[in-house]
């Protein structure tokens, strides 16, 4: 089984939402861990072209040597999807000064779940 980190970033078969089939591309993993030893899965961050319409979330790359990818891109912090670990290649890491954007936009997507009190 391969290994992976949170921030690493990945090329895999990455799924698309209105069609049913999948491109390989890259990605940001944004949960490794327990949910890799315990099941072989990742969580992953879709990547795209910086050349793409904006969406309000992204978070551009901004160092592409370190990431490991060929041209200006974004993390969608939108789109993610659950991957099995096999499916993956690592390419690089997602540079230290985007891991903030990348936290505050997963925690603003994902804190209504996180609210335990909620109706």
């Amino acid at each position: 089984m391969p290994t992976f980190d949170v921030w690493d970033i990945v090329k895999l078969p990455f799924p698309y939402t209105d069609r049913p089939t999948r491109q390989r591309r890259p990605a940001l993993v944004i949960a490794a861990g327990d949910l890799l030893e315990s099941h072989g899965l990742l969580w992953v961050l879709m990547i795209t072209s910086a050349e793409n319409r904006a969406w309000p979330s992204d978070v551009a790359v901004s160092d592409l040597r370190v990431a490991g990818l060929p041209a200006a891109s974004v993390v969608r912090t939108a789109k993610i999807a659950v991957i099995d670990a096999r499916d993956a290649e690592r390419l690089g890491v997602l540079p230290m000064q985007d891991r903030t954007a990348v936290s505050d936009a997963l925690a603003r997507h994902l804190s209504p779940a996180m609210d335990a009190t909620r109706p």
